[in-house]
């Protein structure tokens, strides 16, 4: 994902530091080159070693290291970055960077920087909150640096509040967010539903299906990275939120479709990925439902058509997907409701065929449109939702 990405990540001195060599070992993971820069401070907490052995790079820590190729190391390092982070960013090094005091290899090369730059506080909560720290954060935004927000909770002083590293996985996030993937879609709103809906029955049973969100998510998350402003509305699922995303939690059909609603016609497209439970329990007597026989039966009603709401609501310019999971006929079943649902692609698949439908990490998916058919060959449901978003945003 990250394959010949070069990035830099300076370690100060924080008891934080620890946790950067998880990180440098994520990226490494992801096949990025990265190049790790520390302060004096920082190598009492953790030893440049950890980050050789991690990394397989040199350690850079003295701008007038001999032992290197003749070239001005900052600056050549400067000029291959693709992304630089500073995690943890003591208060020290945040107050030399937001006044252009550059008396290490960590501050002279990330001044020399042009690519993206994100700084990771760390630090006692009164040091983060203290006004001066807050100027020097403010100054920097205005350079062009992304601050991410520290964490709360019990700092290793003992005290508690902000000022806690995020953990590595999130500060990975914001790397492959930046660097993953072209950002084609930058400027572009993306809604998608995903995950099942859950009708109660009463107090404790429900009907639902066995949706678990996969393919939406993956949508969400693709469309993400690519540069979109996605708004996900999700059933109940076991997955964890895509980063970077707004998503707004639902249950019933009713409640997706409420949400839906009041935000599609902002939207340049709408993917309908959620498995929706297609009935809600009409009233049931009080009779019936003292009844513990465990056989009455409950009477039905269709719940709204929130993919048929979106057709006859759509607004010029507006690209409606939908998803279609069949057991027989299904290019048919699905071509009659591209037209019924008045939607622009029908994205189709077989629930019979290996690879495919609920829970899996694969799908096999067949794309229809007015314009023809296309059939994919199996594929992860990452590549899947790539697919889906270039034949969207190719009209």
């Amino acid at each position: 994902m990250l394959k010949d990405k070069f990035i830099i990540l300076g370690v100060t001195g924080s008891i934080a530091a620890y946790k950067a060599a998880a990180l440098a070992s994520a990226l490494v993971k992801l096949h990025a080159q990265v190049q790790v820069i520390m302060t004096k401070n920082a190598q009492n907490f953790i030893h440049p070693v950890t980050f050789e052995t991690l990394t397989g790079r040199k350690c850079l820590t003295d701008t007038f290291d001999r032992n290197f190729s003749f070239e001005v190391e900052h600056i050549a390092v400067a000029k291959r970055a693709d992304a630089a982070l500073v995690a943890p960013a003591s208060a020290n090094v945040v107050g030399k960077l937001a006044h252009g005091i550059a008396d290490d290899m960590l501050t002279t090369t990330l001044l020399a920087c042009t690519c993206k730059k994100f700084l990771s506080p760390a630090m006692n909560t009164a040091m983060y909150e203290n006004p001066a720290v807050q100027d020097n954060l403010r100054t920097l935004r205005t350079y062009g640096y992304e601050i991410i927000e520290p964490a709360s909770g019990r700092l290793a002083c003992g005290d508690t509040g902000a000022g806690k590293m995020p953990e590595p996985d999130e500060l990975l996030s914001y790397l492959v967010k930046e660097l993953a993937y072209e950002k084609d879609l930058s400027g572009r709103k993306v809604l998608v539903t995903a995950g099942p809906t859950q009708e109660a029955i009463d107090p404790v049973r429900v009907i639902t299906n066995h949706s678990t969100g996969k393919m939406g998510y993956a949508i969400a998350r693709a469309a993400m990275l690519r540069g979109a402003q996605v708004t996900l509305v999700s059933g109940p699922v076991n997955l964890m939120p895509p980063p970077f995303v707004k998503v707004v939690p639902v249950r019933s059909a009713e409640d997706m479709f409420q949400a839906v609603a009041s935000v599609f016609r902002e939207q340049d497209a709408v993917i309908k990925a959620a498995a929706v439970a297609d009935y809600t329990p009409a009233a049931v007597s009080a009779e019936k439902v003292k009844k513990k026989d465990g056989d009455m039966s409950i009477p039905l009603k269709r719940t709204r058509d929130i993919l048929k709401y979106l057709g006859e609501h759509r607004r010029d310019g507006q690209f409606l997907c939908g998803f279609s999971m069949e057991t027989e006929n299904m290019l048919r079943n699905s071509q009659e409701k591209l037209a019924r649902k008045n939607v622009d692609m029908i994205v189709a698949n077989n629930l019979k065929v290996a690879g495919a439908g609920f829970g899996t990490d694969t799908n096999v998916v067949t794309l229809i449109t007015r314009d023809g058919v296309r059939e994919l060959p199996m594929m992860s449901k990452d590549e899947v939702a790539h697919a889906v978003l270039d034949r969207i945003f190719a009209v």
